[in-house]
């Protein structure tokens, strides 16, 4: 039987491609519309439910999972592993996290779903649709850096409390772009399985090889 640190990123793995199949080949997602339009008034959809301020703190959240902010929180990590002396660490933090930069974009360009329709979009978006970048890069990015500080810690306990603030970011991310109307829940739930099994691959195998290389 599979260990709870492999079984998740294997369950990651299989349900993400289950996702491609389907949406390559045309599949319609009912539940995805029932989903997004929970956040929204069946008489006014263009609008989200609840009032302004819930609006802007949405709105807030989502752009934790920017490029802009993801690549802020990247560059001190990577800084603060080089000064602390892991620098095969930091080194191989950077070059995971242009690599799923890279690949969010191939993806989005090689499956090419269409944006939600069915309700006003409450932020600006300029790629396609599936994986959400949000979910996925967020997910890679601060669930490899929580790896990293983890195994640079060389302390359980700290890298578990990483994972779980990491887990709360990501997670309010991903809703966010449901609530705004830019996604399809089956995209943030690709983008989070992606980015599970990437920062799985980042930390467990490589980093655990790179972490030994540096000195404790």
């Amino acid at each position: 039987m599979l260990q709870p640190r492999l079984l998740v990123p294997v369950v990651a793995a299989l349900v993400f491609l289950g996702l491609v199949l389907l949406i390559v080949s045309g599949y319609s997602f009912s539940l995805d519309t029932r989903l997004i339009m929970l956040f929204r008034d069946a008489a006014a959809p263009a609008v989200p439910l609840g009032p302004a301020w819930l609006h802007e703190a949405v709105r807030d959240m989502t752009a934790l999972g920017s490029f802009v902010v993801l690549f802020l929180m990247a560059t001190a990590a990577t800084l603060a592993l080089w000064l602390t002396g892991y620098r095969h660490l930091a080194i191989w933090l950077v070059v995971s996290l242009v690599a799923a930069f890279l690949a969010s974009t191939g993806l989005k360009l090689a499956i090419a779903r269409e944006r939600p329709d069915i309700v006003g979009h409450a932020a600006l978006t300029f790629t396609a649709s599936f994986p959400s970048g949000h979910a996925f890069l967020s997910a890679a990015a601060l669930f490899t850096i929580a790896g990293f500080v983890g195994l640079a810690s060389r302390r359980p306990d700290i890298a578990r409390f990483c994972v779980v603030m990491a887990a709360v970011v990501v997670g309010l991310v991903g809703l966010s772009r449901i609530y705004l109307g830019v996604h399809w829940p089956t995209d943030v739930l690709g983008g989070w399985c992606l980015g599970v099994v990437w920062s799985n691959v980042a930390t467990a195998w490589l980093g655990r090889w790179m972490a030994d290389s540096d000195p404790s």
